[in-house]
């Protein structure tokens, strides 16, 4: 797979990407990318980027011939252009498997008010990876690399963990624990040292269903249950509102 990304500063990512499942598929050849920067797309001697809004207001916006110039040099015909902005879909994690799918993905990053509307008109699609407003895209490309890398075959030494993650398929993982088996008055279950397999793993169920319904339930909403899961989930519910913990 190839990712390229374009931003005004390539060294953001040098770190980031030098550690890690984006790493490892980089060195294994699974993953390549490659940063474009729009100030070699410039036409002045100062490579001039932004430029003040029409009609005033605070803030500079990122003009739009070094942007769509850069865009333009780095999309492909097997590509797709997604701009990060507030604006945009949700990035979950749905989201990242269907980009691990795509041989080529371009990520746009965004800076200082943004871009201008005409570089946005020139991106398939625009993605938010969350209710909150960041410096750039950079960071936001980052979270996206990674969640798209660490789905790459190869990419993780031990893949069946990745389909036990969080939101794979739809809810929040089980607790997870290790050695020692006691730490400062807190045991792990007995259940899950204890060497049934089947026991494990109906516990692990039992427990990301009721992380879920805790802190995410609008996730069990297309989520099939058993009837002895609905019955647990329903104990849950009672016992909390019984606490006080319904809010």
């Amino acid at each position: 797979m190839r990712i390229s990304i374009v931003s005004l500063f390539p060294g953001y990512f040098s770190g980031p990407f030098g550690c890690g499942p984006t790493r490892v598929a980089r060195e294994a050849a699974l993953l390549q990318v490659n940063i474009v920067n729009p100030r070699d797309f410039t036409s002045d001697a100062h490579r001039t980027v932004d430029d003040c809004p029409f009609g005033g207001g605070a803030g500079m916006v990122l003009k739009p011939e070094p942007m769509v110039r850069a865009i333009e040099s780095a999309r492909s015909r097997d590509g797709r252009v997604v701009l990060l902005a507030a604006r945009g879909r949700t990035f979950v994690q749905s989201t990242a498997r269907e980009y691990s799918s795509l041989p080529h993905l371009v990520l746009v990053c965004g800076r200082y008010k943004g871009v201008d509307e005409r570089v946005a008109a020139s991106a398939d699609e625009e993605l938010s990876v969350g209710d909150f407003v960041l410096a750039g895209g950079e960071a936001a490309a980052i979270a996206v690399v990674e969640a798209v890398a660490r789905l790459l075959p190869g990419a993780v030494e031990h893949e069946e963990s990745v389909a036990t993650d969080s939101f794979s398929p739809a809810l929040l993982d089980a607790p997870w624990y290790t050695r020692p088996r006691e730490f400062r008055g807190m045991e792990a279950p007995d259940v899950l040292v204890a060497g049934d397999h089947a026991a494990v793993a109906a516990w692990r169920r039992e427990q990301a269903l009721i992380a879920t319904a805790r802190r995410r339930p609008e996730l069990l909403r297309h989520e099939v249950l058993t009837e002895q899961e609905r019955t647990v989930l329903s104990r849950l519910i009672e016992k909390e509102i019984l606490n006080g913990k319904d809010n």
